[in-house]
């Protein structure tokens, strides 16, 4: 067959065209990693771009302390008796506060020569009232004092899933105002004929082939996870479980396997990936992990929805929350499983307010209500 010069050059380009496609964005190039972690033959790897990898591994080093760490000296005043306004940190040394005072700022809002920014929408102005630092004026205040809490919390409840390690605020911030990895509950209204969609196929914030919002079901509503239905047709008796549960479970498993930077048999037995007989320990942790972003998400960011401005809520007006990628920005270790608050020991368990007579920490006792709930 004779093609032509003009046939031959249509398959040429028409063949680096492909390439293009293959090796495009959201494509693994060769050469990749893969480590065997199970018995052979039973496809039990840890698979991982190399190159990914190391991009990652660099934009994930933990900043060095603005000052060093210092114990404080036998008579230091406490910062409530310095400082007015203080409810949370108030227990602790004047000079310990000021210090996390500063590390906070260039952990979420370092001074910045960005014009599009400017210097008085940083620094501590970005949750202060310069003219008065003690008022509640300014809505990053009173969500940064929440988000102390939050992450005392994590520190002291969760060391199931973050271990000793735990987190601070760049663990999600990364010097940023608002983390990179957040998200909202999607407007998913009937499409017409199509029905109920589902934000399939759609621009979405999971996978675009599979249900679009896994995290409202999931990670702030109490649904059942892992529901994977094993008969063809619907069972005679019991609890019907059908494609649109089963996808919707994936299009979670896909968002965690793309947050933490691994493959599914990380966490899962290939031979059983429902079954935890077999499965690698990490997918304890993991279990642990979807309870805890559920009860920061309920417990600490969605009560926050009426102290935010309009523009930083999402379309159908609920506040940011958190899902697996928040923290971990494509590693299975966040910052590369650097120690977050050994340096910073009152974001940890030993920060902690001391209790009152009655029980209730004392900070607790001077939060501000929020849609009429006293935060605790």
């Amino acid at each position: 067959m004779n093609i032509g010069i003009g046939g031959a050059a249509a398959i040429v380009v028409g063949s680096l065209l492909g390439v293009a496609v293959l090796v495009g964005p959201g494509w693994d190039v060769p050469p990749i990693e893969a480590e065997q972690i199970g018995w052979r033959g039973v496809a039990m790897e840890k698979v991982v771009n190399p190159r990914t990898r190391a991009k990652l591994v660099d934009a994930s080093q933990m900043p060095e302390a603005v000052w060093p760490y210092e114990e404080s000296p036998e008579g230091t005043p406490l910062a409530s008796e310095i400082y007015e306004n203080v409810p949370v940190l108030g227990h602790l040394p004047v000079d310990q506060f000021d210090r996390l005072m500063a590390q906070i700022t260039e952990w979420v809002s370092p001074i910045t020569d960005d014009p599009q920014e400017g210097p008085l929408e940083q620094g501590c102005n970005y949750c202060h009232n310069p003219e008065n630092l003690a008022e509640d004026s300014v809505y990053t205040k009173i969500v940064s004092r929440r988000m102390i809490q939050m992450t005392q919390a994590i520190n002291t409840d969760w060391d199931a899933h973050v271990g000793n390690t735990g987190v601070n605020c760049y663990t999600c911030h990364r010097g940023l105002n608002v983390p990179q990895e957040i998200w909202f509950t999607q407007d998913q209204p009937m499409r017409g004929m199509a029905g109920f969609r589902a934000g399939q196929n759609e621009p979405g914030i999971a996978s675009a082939s599979l249900p679009g919002d896994p995290f409202t079901p999931f990670l702030l509503d109490d649904q059942d996870i892992r529901v994977i239905g094993n008969n063809a047709l619907p069972p005679a008796s019991g609890p019907v479980i059908g494609t649109k549960v089963t996808e919707y479970t994936y299009s979670l498993m896909n968002h965690m396997s793309e947050g933490l930077g691994v493959n599914c048999t990380f966490c899962h037995n290939s031979r059983q990936f429902q079954g935890w007989e077999g499965a690698p320990p990490q997918r304890m942790t993991a279990w642990h992990g979807i309870r805890m972003t559920r009860a920061l998400n309920v417990d600490y960011l969605a009560p926050l929805g009426p102290e935010y401005p309009d523009y930083r809520l999402g379309e159908l007006g609920d506040a940011p929350k958190t899902n697996c990628a928040t923290c971990h920005l494509g590693l299975n270790l966040p910052l590369n499983g650097a120690p977050a608050y050994l340096e910073f020991p009152s974001l940890g368990p030993a920060g902690l307010a001391p209790v009152a007579a009655d029980g209730a920490p004392q900070a607790a006792l001077l939060l501000p209500e929020i849609d009429g709930v006293v935060i605790d």
